[in-house]
């Protein structure tokens, strides 16, 4: 299973509208220079690369992410892009949808060490995403779980 957030712009969406906010402020600019602001440009440029860096930044966040992959002795979780893996003994594992600071955290528990995944997902998401592990850890031992 992987996990990814939700990303709204492709790489050319995001060159496309950090294009258009440049070209928009440079108009601005030059309406001010028109007007006698001589400092309009200076002002310009340095908001563009502010709002360029900003924006690449928030879009860069969108590469995270978590692959899980389920057998029947073990369940893994790999971070992505930093490749930390950790792993649990699928039968002792437990899916916890515990509520937190305004929302709620899915953690998999066992032997006292705990992993919050899908930190990235919307709240319904994070719901569904437990009911799904719940399903597939039964499923994997033949039994119901809790």
């Amino acid at each position: 299973m992987w996990l990814r957030p939700n990303r709204m712009l492709s790489r050319r969406g995001l060159v496309r509208l950090i294009v258009a906010l440049v070209v928009l402020a440079l108009m601005s600019a030059g309406l001010g220079v028109w007007q006698g602001n001589v400092f309009a440009p200076l002002f310009a440029v340095i908001e563009s690369v502010a709002v360029a860096c900003a924006l690449s930044v928030a879009w860069r966040s969108g590469d995270r992410g978590e692959r899980i992959t389920l057998d029947e002795s073990s369940l893994e979780v790999q971070s992505l892009p930093g490749r930390r893996c950790t792993r649990f003994q699928s039968y002792w594992v437990r899916v916890v949808l515990e509520p937190g600071e305004g929302r709620h955290r899915l953690l998999l528990a066992s032997h006292g060490n705990a992993l919050e995944i899908g930190a990235f997902l919307a709240e319904q998401e994070r719901a569904e995403l437990s009911k799904k592990l719940m399903v597939l850890l039964s499923a994997i031992h033949g039994q119901p779980r809790k």
